[in-house]
């Protein structure tokens, strides 16, 4: 697993979400599991994905859109 993003757990659930309708099977860690879970959407997390998938998580979600201009 690699690490693709590191954020707020609201935005890594939904990230989570977004990859896994793509295929990308992406996992959401606490960065400090150790904090207890009091449902403070600000807490960081980070999302993990498979190595073979990052690349092309990394074009679904960064890559600039040629499409946009």
């Amino acid at each position: 697993m690699k690490l693709f993003y590191t954020g707020p757990v609201i935005n890594t659930e939904m990230l989570v979400t977004m990859l896994e309708k793509h295929g990308i099977n992406a996992t959401q860690e606490f960065t400090d599991p150790n904090q207890p879970e009091d449902g403070d959407l600000n807490r960081p997390a980070r999302v993990l994905v498979p190595d073979e998938d990052y690349d092309r998580a990394y074009q679904l979600f960064y890559a600039e859109r040629e499409d946009e201009l």
